[in-house]
């Protein structure tokens, strides 16, 4: 699950983006790939860098990512590798295996075809129907 941050706009805005949205199935891995393709992350640094490249749009909840994180490991789309974090504590390391470079590449081709095809029928006015 995932939380958008609250607007600093309108409150009604702010009261609809504080309410929890759903993932769209496979979005969290993408994300998730995504971000370890940028350089190796231990799980906390993938929610972080999650929420910085959505410029603190969305907040990812831990208790989705580690499931997730698992998920694609154990797919093979991500390895791991015990390290020390930047606190000097003991951190799983993740980082995007050669079979989860395809797999970001096919599935942000996939995204960005279903994105725009989305946004045309959005764009759709009664004139053009």
């Amino acid at each position: 699950m995932f939380f958008p941050r609250a607007s600093r706009g309108d409150p009604m805005v702010q009261e609809k983006q504080n309410m929890p949205a759903e993932l769209l199935q496979g979005t969290l891995d993408l994300l998730i790939l995504k971000a370890v393709s940028l350089g190796p992350l231990h799980g906390y640094g993938v929610l972080l860098r999650i929420q910085q490249i959505s410029g603190e749009e969305l907040v990812i909840q831990q208790g989705s990512l580690y499931p997730a994180l698992y998920r694609l490991e154990h797919q093979g789309a991500i390895v791991s590798e015990w390290g020390e974090s930047e606190n000097n504590r003991r951190a799983k390391y993740y980082q995007l295996s050669p079979a989860g470079r395809e797999r970001l590449g096919e599935e942000t081709k996939k995204w960005n075809r279903m994105a725009g095809i989305i946004g045309t029928i959005l764009r759709a006015t009664p004139e053009g129907a």
